[in-house]
């Protein structure tokens, strides 16, 4: 009996694969879902206005933004006709307020200015930087291993910690034969159960964590070393790219997203210490904590960061905490966890990839508020230093003389207005279509 062969379908009748989109493709669906809401796009194009306007005055202004090219509102006399002419007027002391409002959304969007100082200023900032994540990364290491020993493992690791910070501090300043007795012994601690810690996180496989503890631990190190030789080195003042609020923003981010990451997964003495502080800190008006960050570090672009990094961590680590709880319950959890990942990797590979919608929705809105703080604090005189104007800065100059220019008081004022309301435009009108989308 002959086999009968299977009728062979022809290339042409096989059902053609569907092409993998590009990145850009991803990319524009994405963005796409913006252009679903009217609120959305609106709150859109008053941000890209004010964007646009912080990039065009990179490369020009119709005046120099701090000069006193006029006297009291009068337009000085030329040959050209055009200098003349001021769009939004002159401030009280003939400024024109244009120039300003174009410079100052620069500090607020676009750059971050750093003061003239010495070049082991940057040096030390960047050591506590690094020995920060390094006593973070050890403290996991040291939690996970020690078991029911983990809290007292911590605080002794913290207390040793500190003695090393001060040990080295007083070893750069000059003072080690005076205070070398009271931080050795806090040192010796640290050593010790850095020993152990060690130890037991290489036994237990935890080598990207170890990784980390290493690598932050050693720039601390060269970072502190490196601050000794270039003590009398002058670094002229100069800018980094985005500003002020975005920066603050950032920070606030990714601290509140490390600690409300930490105290939902973790829970039990992660959760109750975690969330204690930063209840603590929420408790404090807001206006309270600015003054007391400036109060203690003084003015500037950093000091502004620092203070709404502050503020706006405890909210978003509650909002990070309420996501974790609702995701670690989820089955690719379970089964990330019967892989046997560490906590570290399903906290930042697994969990917070899948909050982030919501977690950038609100940034949006924190944006907002930071510049909305910003010019608060320009309007109490405590806010960004000179020479670049800030908007609060300038409400609070031309407030004395609101019966007389009441302009210079209304164009600054309104533009802080514009830029929150497109922001919280934005930021609504992107959580109803993402609400929309997962439903």
């Amino acid at each position: 009996m002959a086999l009968i062969d299977p009728p062979k379908t022809t290339t042409s009748a096989q059902p053609l694969a569907a092409a993998r989109p590009s990145r850009w493709q991803r990319w524009w669906r994405s963005l796409s879902i913006v252009f679903d809401s009217r609120v959305a796009t609106f709150g859109l194009i008053l941000v890209l206005f004010w964007v646009v306007v912080a990039i065009t005055s990179l490369v020009w202004t119709p005046y120099p933004p701090n000069a006193s090219l006029f006297v009291q509102n009068q337009p000085p006399l030329s040959g050209n006709e055009l200098d003349g002419i001021n769009v939004l007027g002159t401030d009280h002391l003939g400024r024109d307020l244009l120039s300003r409002l174009m410079t100052g959304t620069q500090v607020i969007l676009l750059k971050t200015r750093l003061p003239e100082t010495t070049a082991n200023k940057y040096m030390l900032g960047l050591a506590a930087v690094a020995g920060l994540v390094s006593l973070t990364a050890f403290l996991g290491v040291v939690g996970t291993a020690s078991g029911k020993h983990a809290r007292r493992h911590a605080l002794l690791l913290t207390l040793g910690w500190l003695g090393v910070s001060v040990l080295l501090y007083l070893l750069l300043q000059g003072q080690f034969p005076v205070w070398a007795p009271f931080a050795i012994p806090f040192g010796l601690i640290y050593l010790v159960i850095f020993i152990y810690g060690w130890l037991r996180g290489r036994a237990l496989g935890m080598t990207d964590i170890m990784k980390i503890w290493t690598v932050s631990l050693v720039l601390a190190v060269a970072f502190a070393l490196l601050s000794v030789p270039l003590r009398d080195t002058a670094v002229p003042p100069f800018s980094i790219p985005i500003g002020v609020a975005i920066w603050g923003v950032i920070g606030s981010l990714i601290a509140g997203s490390i600690l409300g990451l930490n105290a939902a997964y973790r829970g039990g003495g992660w959760d109750q210490s975690i969330m204690q502080v930063l209840d603590a800190l929420i408790a404090f008006p807001v206006i309270v904590l600015y003054l007391v960050v400036i109060a203690a570090l003084g003015q500037g672009d950093l000091v502004v960061i620092l203070a709404i990094t502050v503020t706006g961590a405890p909210g978003v680590a509650r909002l990070v905490r309420g996501l974790t709880l609702d995701i670690k319950t989820r089955d690719y959890i379970r089964a990330a966890e019967t892989r046997g990942e560490s906590p570290s990797y399903i906290m930042f590979r697994e969990i917070l990839p899948n909050a982030r919608g919501p977690i950038l929705v609100d940034a949006m809105l924190r944006v907002g508020y930071a510049i909305f703080a910003i010019g608060t604090l320009g309007f109490l005189g405590i806010g960004l230093p000179p020479p670049d104007p800030d908007w609060g800065s300038m409400v609070n100059d031309a407030r004395q003389y609101i019966f007389v220019s009441q302009w210079a008081v209304i164009w600054p004022a309104l533009a802080i207005a514009t830029l929150v309301i497109g922001l919280n435009f934005f930021a609504d009108g992107l959580r109803e279509e993402l609400t929309r989308y997962q439903k």
